[in-house]
C-alpha cells in the first residue's frame, strides 16, 4: 500500500487539516507527521500544547495510520526516512519565505520519484476565527510570559529586537526571511528605553515614566504574541522597582533588565565621556532580591545589567558582579560594551562560563556590531538583544522624505523609497 505524509503545526484540528486528510487517504496510508517543539519555534509558531498532546490530537483522526514527530522544520530527513510515496501539502506555501520548505520537499521527493500534492488553503471565516482565537490565547500572560525560559531551552541562541510601538512590534512578530535553506525570524521584542523615549520626542534621562512606558508595552502585548524583555534602566528605588516587577509580571512581560548604575540616567554608550555612577554590589544585590520576592510565579525572569566594561572598572569587577548578582536571584546577566570589538566581551563570558554554565549571558552587538550570533554562542552567549536598529534606520529615512517633499514641492519625488500602504495594511489583522 502506498503512503502519503502530511506535516502539521498547529494546537488545534480545524476543517483546513481535516480537508488534507481526507485528501491524503485516497492515495494510500496516512502518515502524519507533528513539527517538535524546538522546530515549531523555527516555524515561528509557539504551541500552548505539549507535543504529547498535539500527537494525541492526530491520533484521534480515523484516516491517520500513524504519527511521528518530525524534529526539524525542513522534511529532508524525515522524508529520507519515510521514503513516502506523496506528501500532501497546502498551496499556501507556493510563494514567501514558505517556498523554501516546499523546495526542500520536491527535491528530497525527487530521489525515489516521490509526488507533492497540493490542495487548496482552507481560509474561511469559521478558520479564520478559530485562527483568531488560538492567536489571542498565545498572547495571554500566562503563555507569553513562561515563553523566555521556554526559547532559552529551545533556541540555541535567543534573536531579540527592538520595538517601540505596535507597528514595530508588528514588524519584530512577523519578518520570516528563508536563508541558507533555512527559515528564520526573530523569537523576542526589546523594549528600550532609549528607543520608547526617542519614539515620544524625550530625552534618555528616565524622564518617561513607568506608566507612559506601560502603555507602550500594552500597544506592543495587544497585537503580538512573542515574549517581550524590558529595559528597567537602573530599576529606580527598591520600593518602586517590587511594585513594576509585579506589574509587568500581571502583564505578561517574560523579562526586564535593570543596570548597575545610581543617579540620573545617561546612556551608557558615553561610557566615561559623561559622569555615570555604578551602584555598589550589597545595594543593586538587595534590589534584585527585593523584586525576585516580589514575583508571583517562576516565568518571570530578572537580568542583572553589568555596567563595569563600560565604566573602564574591568573584567575582574565585571565577574565579581556577576556572581554576586547570580547569588542574589539574579536570573540571567548581561554585560555590554561600547567598545568596536568584542574581545572583553568574550573574555568575560568565556571566565564567566568556567564557572557558571547554567544562567543565561545576554549580550548586545551595538558597537561591537561585526560579530555574529554564532560567534556569541561559541562564548556561552544565550541571548543576542538589537537594541536600537529599528529606530536608528527609521529616523533617516523618514528625516530624507520630509526633506523631499519640501524641496519639490510635491510627493512625487520620493514615492520609489516609500512602501505601498496596501503592504502595510498586511501588517495588520483585522479583528
Amino acid at each position: 500500500m502506498k503512503t502519503v505524509y502530511a506535516c502539521f503545526c498547529t494546537d488545534v484540528i480545524h476543517e483546513g487539516h481535516l480537508n488534507i486528510i481526507k485528501e491524503a487517504v485516497k492515495y494510500g496510508k496516512v502518515i502524519a507527521g507533528v513539527l517538535s517543539d524546538k522546530a515549531m519555534v523555527r516555524y515561528n509558531r509557539c504551541s500552548i500544547l505539549s507535543l504529547e498532546e498535539r500527537k494525541q490530537m492526530l491520533e484521534e483522526i480515523p484516516e491517520v495510520s500513524e504519527v511521528i514527530v518530525q524534529n526539524e522544520v525542513m522534511y529532508e530527513k524525515i522524508l529520507r526516512e519515510l521514503k513516502p510515496d506523496y506528501v500532501i501539502h497546502g498551496d499556501n506555501w507556493i510563494e514567501g519565505p514558505l517556498r523554501t520548505i516546499r523546495e526542500n520537499v520536491i527535491a528530497s521527493l525527487r530521489g525515489w520519484g516521490g509526488r507533492l500534492i497540493e490542495i487548496p488553503y482552507t481560509y474561511n471565516e469559521k478558520v479564520r476565527n478559530i485562527d483568531a482565537v488560538m492567536k489571542e490565547k498565545t498572547a495571554m500572560p500566562e503563555y507569553r510570559r513562561k515563553r523566555l525560559r521556554l526559547l532559552l531551552e529551545l533556541c540555541p541562541i535567543v534573536k531579540t529586537l527592538e520595538v517601540h510601538s505596535g507597528l514595530t512590534g508588528l514588524i519584530a512578530e512577523k519578518t520570516l526571511v528563508a536563508n541558507n535553506g533555512e527559515i528564520d525570524q526573530f523569537d523576542a521584542m526589546w523594549l528600550s528605553s532609549l528607543c520608547d523615549s526617542t519614539a515620544k520626542g524625550k530625552p534618555d534621562i528616565e524622564l518617561v515614566d513607568m506608566s507612559s512606558r506601560l502603555r507602550t508595552v500594552d500597544d506592543i502585548l495587544e497585537v503580538t504574541t512573542k515574549p517581550i524583555i524590558l529595559d528597567g534602566d537602573t530599576g529606580g528605588l527598591v520600593e518602586h522597582f517590587v511594585y513594576n516587577v509585579r506589574t509587568l509580571e500581571r502583564m505578561g512581560v517574560s523579562a526586564v533588565i535593570i543596570e548597575d548604575k545610581t543617579g540620573l540616567k545617561k546612556n551608557s554608550l558615553f561610557g566615561t565621556d559623561v559622569e555615570q555612577t555604578q551602584d555598589s554590589i550589597e545595594r543593586f544585590c538587595e534590589k534584585i532580591s527585593a523584586g525576585k520576592r516580589a514575583q508571583r510565579t517562576e516565568d518571570f525572569m530578572i537580568i542583572a545589567r553589568i555596567e563595569s566594561l563600560i565604566l573602564e572598572k574591568g573584567i575582574e569587577d565585571a565577574l565579581e558582579r556577576a556572581k554576586a548578582y547570580v547569588d542574589a536571584g539574579a536570573d540571567g546577566i548581561m554585560i555590554h560594551s561600547r567598545k568596536k570589538e568584542p574581545d572583553e566581551v568574550f573574555e568575560f563570558c568565556d571566565r564567566f562560563r568556567m564557572v557558571d554554565g547554567k544562567t543565561p549571558l545576554v549580550a548586545v552587538p551595538t558597537s561591537y556590531h561585526s560579530v555574529t550570533e554564532e560567534e556569541l554562542q561559541n562564548h556561552g552567549v544565550n541571548i543576542v538583544i538589537y537594541a536600537n536598529q529599528l529606530t536608528r534606520s527609521a529616523f533617516p529615512a523618514m528625516q530624507e522624505t520630509a526633506e523631499t517633499i519640501l524641496k519639490y514641492h510635491r510627493a512625487k519625488e520620493a514615492e520609489d523609497r516609500l512602501m505601498p500602504i496596501s503592504d502595510i495594511i498586511t501588517l495588520i489583522d483585522e479583528v
